[in-house]
């Protein structure tokens, strides 16, 4: 048993002896800590100003619109300019816009519109760093390395974000309030910036020589066609549309306000709540990390997304804080591991010239209707109550994932990891 765990943790670990992939992931486990506080201080501190659904509604949409809005250009350009560059001017932008929230929560001025436009502010940066960093990765990380890279992230990701950050962050809440919390996070993307400036790769393919729109529409246009070409790429894509749709306002605005008004708990058990999930996605890291991707890879991702969205439904039955942290565990673990499975897909199967296009069309569709759950939740719920909007939720999400697993072409990369890789796509 001990040897076994050696060589999960040498094979895990193994991405880590390339200094500049180490220096990104030190970037990310900071700047996710500080992710981990500003999640929790920002529930908080909507509901401190407006204690009802509606409120962290309005903040669910404006943090998440200009996201959408911005994805497929910020793509555009993660494969055009210097990834590194794209992700420190995001960090520093992410850093002045939280710092200014830090402030303003200080002062004890802060009202729901400074939260809306500066989180705003923020999504729009992140629609620039998150495509870039997710393309940035097979430039530093071998090819047969990835998938032990993105189990690895598998791991921190959720150790930091959802377990370190909100377990310190509901005390710091609970005693400070929210707005060391937000210093916290404004000063992790500053860290992330420097480390991500210190890394020395260089890519030598970026597309296009032009800089204006038609050149912009030119190259998100080879992105969509690649995307099109795929059915496990746009299928899965519009099933994760449609599920986002049906539970991550419901999830993200309700399942705090449970916490806080039906369980009577405080942030302290809200980041207990978070951390949990964590535990359950560092898990089911692990055991991939062991065992490796499944050979029926699509089918395993899909029915991981689909039970994981049905468990979203028990948040509508629970009456306890331990059944919530149980509840929280499960689902977390199994979204972690269809998204280990997706991301090593798209970087092993994707081209390298296309694949931050294809990593914003990701992000741009999947969470496309998000805008739409957060601003249809606050009404739904109160007609429905917050326990049957869950309930719904859950069960509508589940059906809407599940189904898309059946379009024809789906389940090809099954076939490819049995038959040769596929055939590759020239970027123009």
């Amino acid at each position: 048993m001990t040897f076994t765990r050696r060589l999960v943790g040498a094979r895990m670990l193994q991405p880590l002896h390339r200094r500049d992939f180490a220096l990104l992931v030190g970037g990310s486990i900071v700047s996710l800590l500080g992710d981990g506080f500003f999640y929790l201080a920002l529930t908080w501190q909507v509901y401190a100003i407006s204690n009802v659904p509606t409120a962290l509604s309005l903040v669910g949409v404006a943090g998440t619109l200009p996201f959408v809005l911005f994805l497929l250009l910020g793509g555009a350009f993660s494969d055009r300019y210097d990834r590194r560059r794209m992700m420190i001017a995001a960090d520093i932008v992410r850093a002045l816009c939280v710092g200014a929230m830090a402030a303003l929560s200080a002062s004890g001025l802060i009202e729901l519109w400074h939260v809306a436009a500066l989180i705003a502010v923020q999504s729009a940066a992140s629609a620039f760093f998150n495509p870039a960093s997710t393309a940035i990765i097979p430039d530093l990380v071998a090819d047969e390395h990835l998938g032990a890279a993105n189990s690895l992230a598998g791991m921190y990701r959720p150790l930091m974000l959802r377990i370190a950050g909100p377990a310190i962050a509901g005390l710091v809440v609970a005693a400070f309030g929210p707005a060391p919390a937000f210093a916290v996070d404004a000063a992790s993307f500053l860290v992330s910036a420097a480390a991500v400036a210190a890394i020395r790769t260089r890519p030598v393919a970026r597309v296009g020589t032009g800089h204006g729109l038609r050149q912009t529409l030119r190259e998100v246009g080879e992105g969509l066609a690649f995307a099109r070409s795929k059915p496990w790429i746009w299928a899965t894509l519009v099933a994760a549309l449609l599920s986002l749709l049906a539970f991550m306002g419901p999830v993200e605005v309700l399942v705090p306000y449970l916490v806080k008004n039906k369980l009577l708990l405080g942030p302290e058990s809200l980041g207990v709540v978070f951390a949990a999930g964590g535990v359950g996605s560092i898990g089911i890291s692990l055991v991939i990390g062991s065992l490796g991707i499944p050979r029926r890879r699509v089918t395993a991702m899909y029915a991981f997304w689909s039970l994981g969205v049905l468990v979203i439904a028990l948040y509508g039955v629970m009456t306890a804080l331990w059944q919530a942290v149980l509840i929280s565990m499960a689902l977390q673990a199994l979204f972690t591991a269809g998204q280990i499975i997706w991301e090593t897909m798209l970087q092993q199967l994707v081209p390298r010239g296309l694949l931050g296009r294809v990593s914003s069309l990701d992000w741009l569709v999947s969470t496309g209707l998000v805008p739409v759950s957060y601003a249809l939740t606050g009404p739904v719920s109160g007609v429905l109550g917050p326990e049957t909007t869950l309930l719904g939720a859950g069960v509508l999400g589940a059906l809407l994932m599940g189904g898309l697993l059946f379009v024809p072409g789906v389940r090809d990369p099954e076939r490819s990891a049995r038959d040769g890789p596929e055939p590759r796509f020239a970027a123009g």
